[in-house]
């Protein structure tokens, strides 16, 4: 086996192209270090992974573009984003790796940006698509029910460009290739799709194993 095919091996095993680890919070902000009773991991002890490394994006240029089959297409600022109803929750991330932390998350839920957009008959998946061009992709049902948010802070912060600022995807309950960060284009479709990792031959539906 030559070196290249070793090298695209050890990528689908690991599932990552690059991990990083995530620098402390902006010092002008103070993080949490707990949240209803419940101990958060610090912003500098999570790991991250991503596909091109970080992503800077700038606030005042920033669309969220929400297409596909809705009612109405949305191109939402990120002041807009930030006047939509707020959602503030504990919560866990898993990594297929076998690695995970526990954080506070501020943000938006699909919910509230559906209401807005509205959503078609027949709609059944949302693909999500990411400022360094990956993508994935998870059932509306899901995250109708779940009231699944995007994040816009973490541990009471600003959420870090490392950390997928302006918006990573919280998708509780499964593995950390679907929480989406740097998230600029979502699409409700009624079509499956598998994305960056998912084509990889990574489960489309990535449910965390009980511990």
């Amino acid at each position: 086996m030559n070196i290249f095919k070793i090298f695209v091996l050890f990528l689908l095993v690991c599932g990552c192209v690059e991990q990083q680890q995530t620098p402390a919070a902006n010092v002008s902000e103070k993080e949490d270090a707990f949240f209803d009773g419940m101990e958060l991991t610090s912003i500098k002890e999570q790991h991250n992974n991503a596909i091109k490394g970080t992503q800077f994006i700038n606030k005042e240029t920033y669309t969220l573009q929400v297409t596909g089959m809705v009612n109405r297409s949305l191109n939402l600022t990120y002041e807009e984003l930030l006047a939509l109803p707020v959602a503030d929750r504990f919560v866990r991330m898993d990594c297929v790796e076998g690695w995970g932390f526990d954080a506070r998350w501020t943000g938006v839920t699909l919910n509230s940006i559906f209401n807005d957009s509205g959503l078609k008959p027949g709609a059944k998946n949302v693909i999500f698509y990411c400022d360094d061009g990956y993508s994935t992709s998870l059932e509306l049902d899901y995250l109708r029910g779940k009231d699944i948010m995007l994040a816009y802070r973490l541990n009471n912060v600003t959420l870090p460009s490392e950390r997928g600022f302006p918006l990573q995807l919280v998708a509780e309950g499964r593995y950390g290739y679907k929480w989406a960060k740097w998230v600029t284009h979502i699409e409700v479709t009624d079509q499956p799709y598998e994305g960056f990792w998912e084509s990889r031959g990574y489960s489309n539906i990535a449910i965390v194993r009980e511990r």
